[in-house]
């Protein structure tokens, strides 16, 4: 039997002010999901996403995926609690007549779109809004605040919560009518061979994401500051956007420019996921060290390339790495700790992570995930 599904997701375009690309793109979990979706004729699929300047769009992405751009004025986002944005959702989907409604992330419009759509709904948990909120320690008012407050909202109405880990589901159960597990998918380009691996006589290690305090790359450079008095071989290579003119990102380059100058230090912007692929190939490890992550996507990513991984005991990072090779976990303040392993590994001939890849393919390939979002829908719905 098909099920129609509206597919509510960030288009990155409006996130980014990209306004002149053609072609819609979404966070790296959605897209891989869609991967999934592409392959499954049973499923029609509806991408609807909001956005603040009318753009050119292409109407399908797939033979059986339709995209859906809204335009909605500024004055219908987060301060009036993204009102404009329910609204325009709303009208386009009585269009639609979806059987069930997706919303995916509680960062924007879309879970409270999804909730306020009229229609059958679940959403899935991206980031933690409240948690990080309090984690944070955010001021009334601010945007994590706020994106906690409808987060809360948006929970107690749907029918039900996608969690992306054990650390999710905790936090979600008390606050919504029901919870499914079901992790996100990688993109289809971490499972593709890799190539014979090259021999570096020098160490190269990876920090993928945000340039932000929550990931704390300004600790990671003290201690590759560390690794370098010690006259340890490696390069550090930062992965992520810096907002311009943002107080942390100006303090990371700051920070940046003697280990640059020494080689053991490089910010390199941001990567497709081809050119991620091509990067983990060619180092060896992976740092990651924020002190919570709802999923974790960058580390099941490194992994899924049998790259070597030093991360922060934290959040879904643990379920990511229960029972896989080559994953070394610390308490999210154990810097002496992570600075002793990598000083240790790096002495050794650092060693990749080989087989991690195998069960990353096992566990979040978009054929496994895409199975387990038909058994919700399907559940949802009545139809098993």
């Amino acid at each position: 039997m098909k099920i129609k599904v509206a597919f509510l997701t960030t288009d990155n375009r409006d996130m980014q002010r990209d306004y002149g690309t053609p072609v819609p793109h979404f966070g790296t979990a959605p897209e891989a999901l869609l991967e999934g979706f592409k392959q499954r004729p049973e499923l029609e699929v509806h991408v609807v996403s909001c956005a603040r300047v009318r753009m050119t769009s292409p109407q399908k992405l797939a033979p059986n995926i339709f995209f859906h751009s809204l335009f909605v004025p500024k004055i219908g986002w987060m301060r009036t609690g993204f009102q404009g944005c329910i609204r325009a959702v709303r009208k386009k989907l009585r269009e639609i007549r979806p059987d069930l409604v997706h919303g995916h992330g509680t960062e924007h419009d879309c879970a409270l779109s999804a909730v306020f759509s009229g229609f059958p709904n679940v959403i899935t948990i991206h980031g933690n809004m409240a948690e990080l909120a309090r984690l944070f320690q955010e001021r009334v008012g601010s945007y994590l605040w706020l994106a906690g407050r409808l987060e809360t909202l948006a929970l107690k109405r749907t029918l039900g919560v996608l969690c992306n880990s054990a650390y999710t589901e905790q936090l979600v159960r008390p606050r919504t009518r029901r919870v499914w597990r079901v992790a996100h998918a990688l993109r289809q380009e971490f499972f593709a061979p890799a190539p014979v691996p090259t021999r570096h006589n020098r160490c190269r290690l990876v920090n993928l994401g945000l340039i932000a305090p929550r990931k704390r790359q300004l600790e990671l450079l003290k201690v590759a500051h560390e690794l370098a008095q010690q006259g340890l071989a490696f390069e550090f290579l930062f992965v992520g956007n810096i907002t311009p003119n943002h107080p942390y990102g100006n303090a990371f380059q700051e920070s940046l420019k003697p280990l640059e100058k020494q080689g053991c230090a490089r910010w390199i912007g941001t990567k497709t996921s081809l050119e991620l692929v091509e990067l983990f190939d060619a180092a060896s490890g992976m740092v990651h060290f924020s002190p919570a992550e709802s999923f974790g996507l960058a580390v099941a990513e490194g992994l899924a390339r049998d790259l070597k991984l030093f991360a922060a005991r934290v959040g879904g990072v643990v379920d990511i790495t229960e029972g896989v090779p080559g994953a070394e976990l610390f308490h999210e303040e154990d810097w002496s700790g992570l600075t002793r392993a990598l000083a240790r590994w790096i002495q050794s001939g650092f060693p990749r992570a080989h087989g991690a890849g195998q069960v990353m393919r096992t566990r979040y390939h978009p054929e496994v995930i895409v199975r387990r979002h038909l058994e919700v829908y399907q559940e949802v719905l009545g139809q098993k």
